[in-house]
């Protein structure tokens, strides 16, 4: 399978293209500078331009990518970033393939769709929730449509926190634990949707392979955890005892303001229906077991 990726340098990008790649199918990498090999196409989304031959015989297209969510504060411009960021490439790459006539477009999109869940479970078919994270999401998917309306197979990425020695969560969270340093946030009842990033690129490729599985499909492990939890298994994938502090929920929101209340304070019990109903052959399904594989212990 020839397949185009976007995001190619990011964390999940890096490890998904290395990893088509030894299932054996071709990759190419959008890139945003001038390609300096020969799997690199150049492209500029704000000004609607990729490289001419492209999309030539290619059978689907990946889109991932995007600013981070909690980078920096949710200042005005920040807000505005984190949408650009998503929807502009998004509508380019959906323009292409409805152009090109691509027969599959996988892109991204986040568990954040659906708000705060609390206790209950949700699949692929729960609604929309409330918050600027579950509005991001709707306008991200929003953007796919004209590769939807052209006919092509779009499959919608609901991520969760995937969890990767390489960076993301873990990368900021371990050395804090490892320090002494970690703690529950708020009741830490709030449910965390996660995944490994062997999963997370092993169930993309599953997705790009397996043309039954179309719109939302969660990337999610079956068994999310809340934050106590969470907390717990992380503290003892590097080797500490389970944290007794907790950070105050007013102490977050008073700090951090709506990011603070969304990002750590909300939380998904997202379930990865389709892909268990598909067949999916999950690797890491325990928390402790995908903690312990990340963290190298």
């Amino acid at each position: 399978m020839r397949v185009v990726v976007a995001g190619s340098s990011g964390l999940i990008g890096t490890a998904l293209v290395a990893h088509l790649r030894e299932a054996g199918h071709e990759v190419r990498r959008l890139v945003r500078r001038a390609p300096a090999a020969p799997d690199e196409r150049g492209w500029d989304p704000p000004a609607g331009r990729v490289d001419d031959g492209t999309f030539d015989g290619v059978d689907a297209v990946v889109n991932l990518g995007g600013v981070g969510i909690g980078d920096r504060p949710w200042s005005g411009a920040r807000r505005q970033m984190v949408r650009d960021s998503r929807n502009v490439p998004t509508e380019v790459l959906a323009t292409a393939v409805a152009d090109h006539r691509v027969p599959a477009f996988l892109s991204a999109s986040a568990v954040g769709y659906y708000g705060d869940t609390g206790g209950r479970a949700v699949d692929e078919s729960a609604p929309s929730g409330t918050g600027f994270l579950a509005e991001v999401c709707r306008d991200w998917e929003a953007a796919t449509r004209k590769a939807q309306d052209a006919g092509a197979r779009v499959a919608l990425l609901r991520s969760g926190v995937v969890l990767s020695p390489a960076g993301g969560l873990l990368g900021r969270l371990r050395p804090l634990f490892a320090a002494f340093l970690g703690a529950r946030l708020g009741s830490g009842r709030q449910y965390l949707s996660w995944i490994s990033l062997d999963d997370e690129v092993g169930a993309i490729r599953y997705v790009l392979e397996h043309p039954e599985l179309a719109g939302p499909v969660n990337l999610t492990a079956p068994t999310p955890v809340t934050n106590a939890e969470f907390t717990k298994a992380l503290a003892s994938a590097v080797g500490r005892p389970a944290p007794f502090l907790a950070v105050p929920e007013f102490a977050l929101q008073r700090t951090l303001g709506a990011m603070g209340e969304e990002m750590l304070l909300y939380g998904q019990r997202a379930v990865p229906a389709k892909l268990q109903a598909a067949g999916y052959p999950f690797r890491h399904i325990g928390l402790g077991e995908a903690l312990s594989a990340a963290v190298g212990r």
